[in-house]
């Protein structure tokens, strides 16, 4: 009996409103990826290998999930150091054995693990430690945070990480860390000013970042969307090449899409990198309109619903966690979409849940068990009944 109620208690305090939508999602990302990689399956095979990687993340991620959502969220951010101490770590292991991306020799994202053949993005990690880390350093100065030695030390915070990604080649997940820092300290109520302010000094190291810090592939990214005619033509259309291949699979797909393991891009191979970066092109090709709503949909629910138990939470740093959370997933739909819709440079972020890749999902599964442990833990509980007997009060009969 005691083993039952601890069953109903676990599922009564598990935010299916938010594991669901989830879940879906995943299911969706994990048939759209196999749907992508068909035209790669050698012969005898039944299912690629990044869909399998895939697929076992997904499990193992939504089991971390579920593990953290009973761990109290509070002994987890009393555990930042070593957050902290772990993300820093996985990170400055990249600049010794970091290996490059297919086709980006001037990036070193990935720690390769040769005996269990895997590959892991330290970045994708990195996110969590900062949320939590930054959830905690933002409640610390909650009372004094707009005075400018607070300001100075959240920006160091902020700074340690992005410039680890940058510095690795990794500008896209600097962005995302950009997003996360910006919309926490918004929320956390800084003064406007220092918002102006950081702008202003964004645009003056504009220049700077761009000779220093950026490659002439990621220039050249930047320039064929937003200045074509700054590119010799060749460049140019090598550059476009798979936005372009990737506007025209979304195109194609109209109101209804061509069908499931039908669309003539995807099954050729014609769209690169259609199962990571670009999977929103096979969803809208293959499933249409109808395909890419539902799946704006189901995304636009887990960003709610993490804001609504932020918004339902009980103290400042569980408000923090939420909020980090959504802001994480909440840019990366955002940057990603953007991508596939040539409105900004190919930057290398995946969609969440949907697209391939171990580490990525499991970031993201990481951020929902956060959540879901703030939700257990800030949701009233039964009273749990007991008697004091032979107790006298004042207001006992005579």
């Amino acid at each position: 009996m005691k083993i039952l109620r601890v069953i109903k208690d676990f599922l009564r305090e598990t935010d299916f409103f938010l594991l669901i939508p989830c879940l879906l999602l995943s299911a969706y990302g994990v048939l759209m990826v196999h749907s992508a990689t068909l035209y790669r399956l050698s012969s005898g095979e039944t299912i690629h290998r990044d869909t399998l990687v895939m697929l076992i993340a997904v499990l193992a991620g939504v089991f971390l999930a579920l593990f953290l959502s009973v761990i109290d969220y509070d002994f987890i951010v009393r555990l930042w150091p070593v957050v902290a101490a772990l993300g820093l770590a996985l990170m400055l292991i990249l600049f010794k054995w970091g290996v490059s991306p297919d086709g980006r020799d001037d990036a070193f994202t990935w720690i390769k693990i040769p005996k269990l053949g895997i590959m892991v993005q330290p970045s994708e990690l990195l996110k969590i430690a900062f949320i939590v880390t930054f959830s905690m350093h933002l409640d610390y100065l909650r009372d004094r945070i707009n005075e400018w030695k607070s300001m100075l030390f959240l920006f160091i915070h902020a700074a340690i990480p992005i410039g680890l990604v940058v510095l690795t080649g990794d500008v896209g997940s600097a962005l995302v860390f950009l997003f996360i820092f910006v919309g926490m300290m918004f929320l956390s109520g800084v003064y406007l000013r220092y918002f102006a302010a950081a702008v202003a000094f964004g645009f003056a190291a504009a220049p700077i970042l761009w000779m220093r810090f950026f490659s002439d592939f990621q220039k050249d990214r930047f320039l064929a969307v937003y200045s074509p005619s700054s590119l010799e033509p060749s460049t140019y259309e090598t550059i476009i090449y798979q936005q372009k291949q990737g506007i025209n699979a979304i195109g194609s797909g109209g109101f209804k899409g061509a069908g499931l393991f039908k669309g003539l891009y995807t099954q050729n191979g014609l769209v690169p990198e259609s199962r990571n970066d670009m999977v929103l092109t096979v969803v809208c090709e293959e499933l249409g309109f109808l395909g890419a709503m539902l799946l704006l949909v189901l995304l636009g629910i887990v960003v709610v619903r993490i804001a609504h138990t932020a918004r339902s939470t009980h103290d400042n740093v569980s408000k923090l966690l939420c909020w980090g959370a959504a802001l994480m997933i909440g840019s990366q739909v955002f940057i990603n979409i953007g991508m596939c819709l040539k409105l900004l440079p190919v930057i290398g972020i995946t969609l969440p849940f949907m697209s391939a890749g171990g580490s990525s999902n499991l970031s993201v599964y990481l951020a929902i068990g956060l959540v879901l442990s703030v939700y257990r833990f800030n949701k009233d509980r039964d009273p749990v009944n007991f008697r004091l007997l032979h107790v006298s009060t004042p207001f006992s009969d005579q």
